[in-house]
């Protein structure tokens, strides 16, 4: 940006320099001269105070603005206006233009843009000096929309039946957590791949998109563990088509009627893939009869509830599957307007190296460009890159493709709405309001928490808090395990997330952690360098984990008394790395000499840096040379890729290590 002097404002409005610089002195803006350049957010403030004294129209202006000064009592009328007030709000609201309230600011010593919101007691102020007595109304917490409604931000046209086009069905498999819905969906994505084009890997993106028969069927990837039961539900409330698999040698189990009881309140169709069916002890008529005990009645037995025998590890049944999906989508006559700005649904965010925030989205309406400027949550900005669900860039995505989006001023929680916006000042005043009403929910939301404890601990003297501090790799991780931490029952003693944040531990964790008496628990994060020694001092616990089931359970096991799950970790090896190999940009190889025992694939692996813990993960693929192998021993050079871990330096230890399967049942 070209910096702008005092002398180019004086040849502007043809004065001296001086002059501009006594009246700068007089405004409490101090510069050491003439020659000073002026900071660039304040140019703009700054001509419009002068436009102010020194154009020609000043004075009939001044005499406008001193005549509004003095009103008679009765003369003052009632505004109504609504929080937060922005500058140009409240010059529409007085009928004035922004640079006279933005003049009137900087008389009773407050500087302002023309977007800058204002605090009630200024607003008050300024509406007085304007003969107007200002009502604040505060705005409700479902409120979404900057003056104008919320058309100023989205175009909310009615489609036309022309204008429809067919769209892809969006599937969410539901079921128990060991019923292989994963499973059904890898094999499925990777047939599909496979069939079209080798070598292409799906990405997570919390989505996935395959082709059958010319048609395209849109996945949304649902965890299947009970901490994840907002997710689901979630993905539920999106869905179109409900996948509900079910064991064959299993049958129904509590978390299948859950799931199927969100799949029943989004009114979705349900189709139920019968899975495991290769297993000797398969038994598909006892689903069907677990089926018509649950409301559901199948096909086979003269219903109208699709039922497909599958196995994920065969792949037999997958095709019948995919058929009676599309079966079910020419059902419904999905259709959306492709030509129009589009609205999508966010389904994670994190912060990626090298990228900033990222957003992993779902279109649901209209197409999704490359420079298109997006509102999410109190965030804003223009679509920088967009990638697909094989990590591929394009240019655009239409209704119900999900990609992830480069471009947002930070992270929008899972869920939350994104929509193209018509201009940019627009989508930044929507996020300053956002973020604006956040703070002062926060803020009302804290202190109603300090008044109910005052009167709490009266009564439950007894009761301790056990405070956490959440930091994940991805948004949708923390708000589960936060849901999950809130329903473990303990009558001694309760769960506290007092943060839950996206992106490595940091020192403003630390400091937080060490103020309010906490534990830091980091998912799939790293900790950044400096911060276990700070820890150390301030006497702050960390603990990090790649995997939740470890997580709830280490938590629960503190809970009830058992700081220490009954399980063993049993040690395999350890390793030096003495070189990286970049392979692909954002993914590292390690090349290691095993210094001791073995490592092999699936191993648990800590990174230690100068003899502390950085991260903890799993190795997820070994080579020797040019070959793939499951197992080295000591004594041999290997490479070594650990999962979404790339921060190595030559020198680090890596440490190998297994758990024993003797995991303790509460």
């Amino acid at each position: 940006m070209k910096k702008v002097k005092i002398k180019d404002i004086a040849k502007k409005y043809g004065i001296s320099p001086k002059k501009i610089l006594e009246e700068l002195e007089s405004e409490g803006i101090e510069l050491e001269s003439t020659s000073s350049p002026i900071p660039p957010d304040m140019v703009e403030l700054l001509e419009m105070h002068f436009e102010e004294i020194f154009s020609k129209s000043a004075k009939s202006r001044s005499a406008a603005f001193a005549a509004a000064r003095l009103p008679a009592a009765a003369e003052e009328r009632e505004i109504h206006l609504k929080t937060p007030i922005i500058v140009k709000q409240l010059a529409e609201a007085l009928g004035k233009k922004p640079n006279e309230i933005i003049s009137a600011l900087m008389k009773i010593g407050e500087l302002a843009s023309i977007n800058q919101s204002l605090s009630e007691d200024i607003a008050e102020k300024v509406g007085k000096e304007f003969g107007a007595k200002l009502i604040i109304d505060h705005r409700t917490k479902d409120e979404h929309t900057i003056h104008g409604g919320e058309g100023v931000l989205f175009d909310d046209t009615p489609d036309k039946p022309e204008n429809l086009r067919e769209r892809p069905p969006i599937v969410t498999f539901l079921g128990h957590v060991d019923h292989g819905k994963t499973s059904l969906q890898d094999k499925i994505r990777n047939t599909m791949v496979a069939a079209v084009e080798a070598g292409k890997i799906t990405q997570h993106i919390g989505a996935s998109q395959v082709t059958f028969n010319g048609h395209k069927i849109t996945f949304i990837d649902t965890p299947g563990h009970e901490a994840f039961t907002r997710m689901r539900a979630r993905g539920a409330n999106v869905t179109d088509i409900a996948v509900l698999v079910v064991a064959a040698d299993d049958g129904f189990m509590p978390q299948t009627i859950e799931a199927l009881n969100h799949a029943q309140a989004a009114k979705v169709p349900v189709i139920v893939a019968i899975n495991k069916i290769d297993l000797p002890d398969a038994n598909p008529e006892k689903i069907l009869l677990q089926m018509q005990q649950n409301g559901l009645m199948s096909e086979d037995w003269g219903g109208e509830v699709g039922t497909v025998r599958v196995s994920a590890l065969t792949g037999e049944g997958l095709d019948n599957l995919l058929e009676r999906i599309l079966l079910e989508a020419e059902i419904l006559e999905l259709k959306a307007n492709p030509d129009k700005p589009a609205k999508a649904l966010v389904l994670e965010s994190r912060l990626e190296a090298g990228l900033g925030a990222t957003a992993s989205v779902l279109v649901q309406e209209g197409t999704l460009k490359v420079g298109d400027i997006i509102v999410a949550d109190e965030y804003y900005g223009r679509v920088k890159s967009l990638f697909d669900d094989h990590g591929s860039r394009v240019a655009a995505a239409g209704p119900s493709t999900p990609v992830k989006l480069v471009g947002l001023s930070g992270a929008p929680e899972a869920g939350s709405k994104l929509g193209v916006c018509k201009r940019e000042r627009d989508a930044r005043n929507e996020s300053e309001r956002r973020a604006h009403l956040a703070r002062q929910e926060n803020l009302a939301k804290g202190a109603a928490v300090s008044v109910e404890d005052l009167f709490s601990r009266i009564n439950r003297e007894n009761k301790q808090t056990l405070n956490i501090i959440i930091k994940s790799d991805v948004r949708g991780s923390g708000e589960a395990i936060q849901d999950s931490l809130s329903k473990l029952p303990s009558d001694k003693i309760e769960v506290n997330v007092i943060m839950n944040g996206v992106g490595a531990i940091t020192e403003n964790d630390i400091t937080l952690a060490a103020a309010s008496n906490a534990i830091v628990v980091g998912f799939h994060v790293k900790v950044n360098p400096g911060i276990n020694d700070l820890a150390k001092k301030t006497g702050v616990e960390i603990r990090l984990y790649s995997i939740i089931y470890e997580l709830l359970d280490d938590i629960t096991a503190a809970l009830t008394g058992r700081l220490e799950p009954e399980k063993r970790e049993k040690d395999l090896g350890e390793a030096r790395i003495l070189q990286i190999f970049e392979v692909k940009k954002g993914i590292n190889v390690i090349g290691c000499m095993i210094e001791k025992g073995l490592v092999k694939t699936g191993a648990k692996a800590r990174v230690y840096r100068n003899n502390q813990l950085i991260y903890n993960g799993e190795v997820t693929s070994l080579r020797r040379f040019q070959d793939a192998v499951k197992e080295v021993k000591a004594g041999l050079e290997c490479g070594i890729k650990l999962d979404n871990f790339v921060d190595f330096e030559q020198g680090d230890v890596v440490k190998f290590f297994e758990i024993e399967l003797q995991q303790a049942k509460l």
